[in-house]
């Protein structure tokens, strides 16, 4: 995968921590979250003429997630390197997302179960960071879904009110774009169509492909 950091400055480097997040569909009705989170100390900072980075901190998180409720089904938590003997003391304290839903009001529920002495600090950061993929993947598990079962395919004007506002609800008021009193979510709910994300139109051009390759566009 392309790395887009931009480049390093001239400068002594300190500390490197990365997260990353993917999502998997593990069938029509659940989706894997899996999530790291690693902290590194560049080569020779804290050893001397070492020449390897030293990793701290690494940490991974699976939840499964039933689909559409959101909820957490289960949960794991693995430490593969920690500073502190007792840092893995704290992993099956997890086993207190299952239940939860991971939508609206998850960060806040975490930082209330896992905050500060309650958790590990970079667990519960990963946490928060894994939650709006898991937002996203509503949008792709749609999509997946509709391939498979062509019957799915139906036109905003077919859909109740009700069905228009369950499509976008999760992303209702995440941001000024899902404002409930803004332009997209006025559109959707009077049974229009929103542009396709602009990634996608800008590849299909790439690609030499007619917008009408990407089927419309559905919240």
């Amino acid at each position: 995968m392309k790395d887009n950091f931009p480049p390093n400055p001239e400068y002594m480097e300190l500390h490197n921590r990365r997260y990353e997040v993917r999502a998997f569909r593990k069938s029509a009705d659940c989706v894997l979250l899996r999530g790291m989170v690693r902290d590194d100390k560049p080569h020779g900072l804290y050893l001397e003429d070492d020449t390897e980075p030293l990793t701290i901190h690494h940490m991974i998180v699976d939840i499964e997630i039933s689909f559409p409720s959101m909820v957490i089904q289960s949960a794991q938590v693995v430490f593969e390197s920690h500073p502190h003997t007792e840092c893995t003391g704290i992993v099956n304290h997890y086993q207190g997302l299952v239940g939860l839903s991971i939508a609206r009001g998850f960060t806040h529920k975490v930082r209330e179960l896992f905050g500060g002495p309650r958790g590990c600090t970079h667990v519960t950061a990963l946490l928060s960071a894994m939650a709006p993929v898991a937002i996203q993947c509503a949008w792709s598990m749609r999509i997946a879904s509709a391939r498979e079962d062509k019957s799915m395919n139906i036109s905003k004007e077919q859909m109740t009110p009700e069905q228009r506002e369950n499509l976008f609800a999760m992303n209702l008021n995440t941001c000024h774009v899902w404002s409930e009193d803004g332009d997209t979510v006025a559109t959707l709910r009077a049974g229009g169509e929103i542009e396709p994300p602009i990634p996608v139109m800008v590849r299909l051009k790439e690609l030499g492909r007619s917008p009408d390759d990407w089927a419309k566009f559905r919240a």
